[in-house]
């Protein structure tokens, strides 16, 4: 079992979902990836909701704040990166051509946390651990597995990842569906992964996605397309990899399933 303890610096820690109808959103991933719903009152900041698979944390959950329904933020999945120093990474990335958006603050006594944009606009979290340090169980089935960075502009990504986080780039030509670009620290696994917004895909906005892994893709995307998601990309063959598909869970928020290939 994948269980984490602790989150290398410049690797995903922790997922959480941003929306404007928390009740509908527990029970479409409850019902889809079987997870269980710890809900933590806030006080004046509102319920936060952790959710649980295996009794351990995979995912969490909060209600969009008045003022960001406001400024026309959607539903959405953040995407945070662990971090050994927050205030340092966040003067780093303004310092590099990023936007500070929010932060860095403490959050309780859990962590210091900021949220900023890269250089195209691509919003993301970084979060240095206190007492919390993230998800405890991911890459496995109905856990997050995967973060995808679709963006306009690769090679300012790649220069701002790569100071940011010590991220070094590998390209892979995928063909019709264009360079895809793995990147992560020097002789570690990927951290993440880039594609460029092509034309034809429409008017996106540069962006992070979060993939949870299953055991089928397309009996999956069947599962939520029922319980009221809608499709973005239906299944799609990754060749030598596996499937993938791209949703919109009830309230509106994109995620991304994951099957890779048994070898």
């Amino acid at each position: 079992m994948p269980e984490f303890t602790s989150h290398r610096p410049g690797t995903i820690c922790y997922v959480e979902l941003a929306t404007n109808n928390t009740e509908t959103a527990k029970k479409f991933y409850s019902d889809l990836f079987g997870w269980k719903v710890n809900n933590e009152d806030m006080g004046a900041m509102g319920v936060y909701t952790q959710f649980l698979l295996k009794d351990k944390i995979t995912a969490a959950m909060y209600k969009l704040m008045p003022e960001q329904e406001s400024q026309g933020v959607p539903p959405h999945w953040d995407t945070y990166f662990a971090v050994e120093d927050c205030d340092a990474t966040t003067n780093l990335a303004a310092d590099i051509g990023g936007k500070i958006v929010a932060g860095p603050m403490d959050v309780a006594d859990y962590g210091r946390l900021s949220v900023l944009a890269d250089p195209a606009g691509a919003v993301f979290c970084i979060w240095q651990v206190i007492t919390k340090h993230g998800v405890e169980l991911r890459d496995e089935p109905n856990t997050v597995c995967w973060s995808e960075l679709m963006t306009t502009d690769p090679n300012a990504a790649k220069t701002f990842y790569g100071r940011l986080f010590q991220w070094q780039a590998q390209d892979m030509d995928m063909g019709e569906a264009g360079i895809y670009s793995m990147m992560g620290g020097k002789g570690e696994l990927p951290s993440a992964g880039m594609m460029v917004i092509d034309e034809k895909m429409g008017p996106i906005p540069p962006h992070w996605s979060n993939y949870f892994k299953m055991a089928d893709c397309a009996a999956a995307e069947k599962q939520a397309l029922d319980l009221g998601a809608k499709s973005v990309i239906p299944t799609t063959t990754i060749p030598e990899q596996g499937f993938f598909c791209l949703l919109a869970d009830p309230t509106g928020a994109v995620f991304g399933i994951y099957q890779a290939l048994e070898k």
